[in-house]
């Protein structure tokens, strides 16, 4: 890592702001999350919490920052000492996602702009392993990079005032997830069932950053399957430990 071509830069009284390369990267998101974790074993005590984008952390410090140039520093001695010299392996889980025309509110259009069938399209989707780069802009909203170029399309000009909770949605290089019902402008190809972040956990969601994520098509008859052991309390989310 390039610590010279990192930008620091202190982000109000308490909290500097560590900038990256302005792309979507899986090296440039690994080293992001090993220096993350090193500052969080390191100056534990100090700070509040460090969060990530695809290109940047934020860390939140306890109490304000006396010499912000200091502090740098010993941000950059820290960050020569990190072992970020591999990619960084989340867990891995698979997602169920209902392509039926009763949740894919935008699937229809987006084949015809990209000249695809419906069921080339959702082959296509649930091909790659994605990767959660993180969340935002909702909390448990999943922002997952590695959408194929054949699928990449822009965002709708005029977002819907209410988007439902578990739709999956696609815009420019990315797949996401909306934890709850929100306005939003994604292009809507079809719903995951399951519950991506619940406030009264003691840990709201199961994903962190760094995470690989497979989809698997269900049927609308299986998607409200998945319902109904979710409410039973039966359902366990699918995860693997190597990919096939």
């Amino acid at each position: 890592m390039n610590i010279d071509k990192l930008q620091f830069t202190q982000f109000g009284n308490r909290a500097i702001l560590i900038l990256w390369e302005d792309k979507m990267d899986v090296n440039i998101l690994s080293e992001i999350l090993y220096v993350k974790k090193n500052i969080e074993e390191i100056k534990l005590k100090e700070i509040v919490e460090v969060n990530n984008t695809y290109n940047s952390l934020i860390i939140n410090y306890v109490f304000a920052i006396n010499n912000i140039y200091d502090e740098i520093s010993v941000l950059k001695d820290l960050l020569k000492k990190a072992n970020i010299d591999k990619i960084y392996k989340g867990s891995k889980y698979i997602l169920p996602v209902c392509y039926h025309e009763k949740f894919s509110l935008d699937l229809e259009e987006v084949c015809a702009q990209k000249k695809l069938e419906v069921e080339e399209f959702i082959s296509t989707h649930t091909t790659p392993i994605y990767t959660l780069y993180f969340m935002g802009f909702l909390p448990g909203f999943l922002y997952l990079g590695g959408l194929p170029k054949s699928l990449q399309i822009s965002r709708k000009k005029t977002p819907r005032l209410r988007v439902e909770k578990g739709s999956v949605g696609i815009g420019e290089k990315q797949t996401g997830i909306y934890p709850q019902i929100s306005a939003g402008g994604w292009q809507i190809i079809g719903n995951c069932p399951l519950t991506l972040f619940d406030a009264s956990l003691k840990k709201p969601t199961p994903f962190s950053a760094g995470d690989q994520i497979k989809f698997k098509a269900v049927s609308l008859e299986e998607h409200q399957d998945i319902l109904n052991k979710i409410e039973w309390g039966k359902y366990q989310l699918e995860k693997v430990k190597e990919w096939e």
